[in-house]
């Protein structure tokens, strides 16, 4: 096998391979035994039939295309490794010759990894981050806690008011006729929080437990069942039960309920805390986004059209794997939100763009200044990862291949860089509107 390489501009190449004439038919030979079994000649048992037989009846080419895919997958890979180039994307490949008897020649068109050329990466400028926590911010999550422990109460000596938590049944018709949907029993309804059409909730303040009433409405012209769209109806009504939200009380019993804490001063000071160090780990990520996305405007380089299309389609491929967890395929996705996969392919393609502008930045910067994973740093992350899933140490250790070590040192080292350009950026006092808006809030490491 050969193989030459021919650069176009914007980092395309193609690569001529050309395999021998005893390698393609050897592949010739391997697809008619995989395909021998499913082709009928007659006098002869099912896959039994010689090769010339089948050709003769079918021509020669019948094999062919088996036969191709076979010699590529055996020799493409072999081939950009020959090449030494980087190749980023899937290659377009076109059959130049296959004829039994002589080499066969395919090329192959592939974006190859870009050069980047640094610019400054140290001292960048970021906006200065003033990290504050207020009385407000305290009692929000002071308020949060309390909701999370709630109990209702049931209330019989009073009519519904908003914001009660009710039991409703509701039978709903429209000149006289029922509706799909529009009858319950034992409804859990928090009157006035528009869960209903307009008007539903507001009728039903002031109303009685066990007191039958009617609610009338009409259906906005914009309702998702066309056959409801701008119809006035009527709802027969009685309300089964009342409860309210109980607010457990802000003292010291509540401390020592929610916390390891005595007091109520304790545990707010430990509020306060955790409100800081989450604002400065938000911080830190800003800083480190905001001086990457510095030192990636200041750089250089031509990323082919076929790797950011490559990028985004792993992007889509990942999208629709999480939302199959959830029991959604990306097919009825695409049908509930009206998109397509160009669409969706198109909507992701910047994003894909930012992404790969980072990484190949981030190693430039690995390169530059000769970043790597210390044992120490790995040891500290490890340490981090089998406390993530309550494991020993050793133990995660040793599920660890030698390339699962390697691919971690490696994304280690990338946060390092990212870490790196961070420490050496320059905070200066921003006008809110000159700040970066369309940074990103997420780790330069998963980039």
């Amino acid at each position: 096998m050969s193989v030459t390489v021919e650069k176009k501009e914007h980092n395309m190449a193609v690569l001529t391979v050309t395999a021998s004439a005893q390698e393609l038919t050897q592949a010739l030979n391997d697809a008619w035994k995989k395909d021998r079994k499913r082709i009928n000649i007659p006098g002869f048992r099912r896959g039994k039939a010689p090769r010339k037989m089948i050709e003769q009846m079918y021509g020669k080419g019948v094999f062919f295309e088996d036969a191709a895919n076979l010699v590529l997958q055996r020799t493409y890979d072999k081939a950009v490794e020959e090449s030494g180039e980087t190749v980023v994307s899937r290659p377009k490949i076109d059959i130049t010759q296959i004829e039994e008897g002589k080499p066969f020649i395919y090329t192959a068109e592939v974006a190859l990894k870009p050069a980047v050329t640094l610019g400054q990466y140290k001292g960048v400028e970021v906006a200065k981050t003033e990290i504050s926590v207020s009385d407000e911010e305290i009692q929000k999550e002071l308020d949060k806690e309390r909701e999370r422990n709630a109990r209702m109460v049931d209330v019989d000596d009073r009519p519904v008011q908003k914001d009660d938590h009710i039991k409703l049944d509701f039978d709903g018709s429209i000149d006289g006729v029922p509706f799909d949907g529009g009858k319950a029993e034992n409804y859990e309804l928090v009157v006035g929080s528009g869960s209903f059409i307009p008007g539903f909730e507001d009728q039903i303040v002031g109303k009685n437990i066990g007191e039958e009433f009617d609610v009338n409405v009409t259906f906005p012209e914009d309702y998702q069942a066309e056959n409801l769209k701008g119809k006035a109806a009527v709802f027969k009504c009685k309300v089964n039960s009342i409860q309210v939200k109980e607010l457990p009380a802000l003292d010291d019993d509540f401390a020592q309920d929610v916390s390891e804490f005595d007091t109520l001063e304790e545990y707010k000071k430990d509020v306060a805390q955790k409100i800081r160090e989450r604002k400065e780990n938000e911080a830190k990520a800003k800083k480190q986004n905001e001086a990457l996305a510095e030192a990636v405007k200041n750089a250089e380089m031509d990323i082919p059209e076929a790797m950011v299309e490559e990028q985004a389609t792993r992007m889509l491929d990942e999208f629709s794997q999480r939302i199959g967890q959830q029991g959604l395929s990306i097919d009825q996705y695409m049908q509930f939100t009206g998109m397509d996969r160009k669409k969706m392919m198109d909507q992701m393609k910047p994003e894909a763009l930012k992404r790969i502008q980072n990484s190949l930045v981030l190693e430039a910067v690995q390169k530059a200044e000769k970043i790597e994973c210390s044992d120490e740093r790995f040891d500290e992350e490890i340490d981090k990862l089998a406390k993530a899933y309550n494991m020993e140490k050793d133990k995660l250790t040793s599920l660890m291949g030698e390339e699962s070590v390697k691919t971690m040192k490696d994304e280690i080292a990338t946060q390092m860089a990212a870490e790196f350009i961070a420490d050496n950026a320059v905070e200066v006092e921003k006008p809110a509107e000159e700040e970066r808006k369309d940074i990103p809030q997420e780790q330069p490491a998963d980039v």
